[in-house]
């Protein structure tokens, strides 16, 4: 038996479990599969009839709030032909335990089938005793709100609804806010609890960012990305998340540089990933100039490189062309 024999196929509200042969048993439990916020389980049991049973996987989770489930089961048998059977819909079914849910099928199944469920909504008990609330429209609503939040929290800057701080850029000057800075990030936070100068005059001076990439960054910071300007400014934004402690950016930065990597940025984004500690960046590019062997396509721009670059890293590059060379 293999493990396919009982790993359930999903999408977010369908489930199949193909049943390639019950002949050799008359048992057969799936491997758990996750649909909305519990895991579950199908059993087949093989007796004078077909008991198929859908059941929650047994948690402290579970037992605390168990699912109460309206869905379709259907099975779609081989036999003499493509056949489907389906049960009655089953509507705000409370299920703990295995036997909650059981279908007894009279049909005989010896073949290939298919357990087909579709999950129609999910609820959970109000913990004040009201209503069950559907799982899936409690996350439209809060991903609704939470977009709902992030728009407003765009137009607070864009409009420069009561700003009261002014980050002055190396060529230019845009008005932010103490408490969404703060919030973001240790480094401003620990700037405006502390007597700097920060908080006395109300300034914050980056001098080493273009207000083009101020203006990226501050984008970010109040979830009012623009794709482009993000890709346009990533360097900057990577330097900017390092000095001041914003992790996500820093990631979100990260994995936009592993997508295109080509000859003409990757000895730039060597030297970044070696100065920001951007370990799979570094990785990424040495693979690329070196097993790769477009450390040669860039021959002129690799000694210059030599000339300028970090000593520690270049001796890292020359310690990879040896294993390289080694290899062969």
């Amino acid at each position: 038996m293999t493990d396919s024999a009982y790993r359930v196929g999903t999408t977010p509200r369908l489930a199949q479990w193909r049943i390639e042969n019950l002949a050799s048993c008359t048992y057969r439990k799936s491997d758990p599969f996750k649909i909305g916020k519990w895991n579950w389980h199908l059993a087949v049991e093989k007796s004078r009839t077909l008991l198929i049973r859908l059941y929650p996987e047994i948690s402290n989770w579970t037992k605390e709030n168990p699912p109460i489930a309206s869905f379709i089961i259907r099975v779609i048998s081989s036999l003499g032909g493509r056949k489907t059977l389906v049960h009655p819909e089953v509507t705000d079914k409370q299920l703990k335990s295995s036997d909650d849910f059981v279908w007894a099928l009279e049909v005989p199944l010896t073949g290939k089938f298919i357990i087909d469920i579709e999950f129609l909504d999910l609820k959970i008990s109000s913990p004040n005793g009201g209503e069950p609330c559907s799982i899936w429209t409690e996350e439209a609503r809060q991903k609704q709100s939470n977009a709902a939040a992030l728009t407003s929290l765009g137009r607070m800057l864009c409009e420069s609804i009561h700003t009261d701080i002014v980050i002055n850029a190396s060529n230019g000057s845009v008005g932010a806010h103490r408490a969404v800075l703060a919030s973001r990030s240790p480094v401003f936070r620990s700037m405006f609890s502390h007597d700097l100068k920060e908080k006395e005059l109300s300034t914050i001076n980056i001098s080493d960012m273009s207000i083009e990439s101020c203006q990226a960054f501050l984008n970010y910071i109040y979830g009012n990305n623009e794709n482009e300007d993000f890709l346009t400014h990533r360097l900057a934004l990577i330097q900017a998340a390092d000095k001041y402690d914003i992790s996500d950016l820093k990631e979100a930065c990260h994995e936009s540089l592993l997508e295109d990597i080509d000859t003409k940025n990757v000895l730039e984004r060597l030297q970044n990933a070696h100065l920001y500690q951007l370990q799979e960046l570094k990785l990424s590019c040495m693979r690329y100039l070196v097993k790769f062997g477009k450390i040669f396509d860039i021959r002129d721009e690799f000694n210059m490189f030599l000339q300028s670059g970090d000593r520690e890293l270049i001796a890292e590059i020359f310690h990879e062309v040896l294993v390289a060379w080694k290899g062969f």
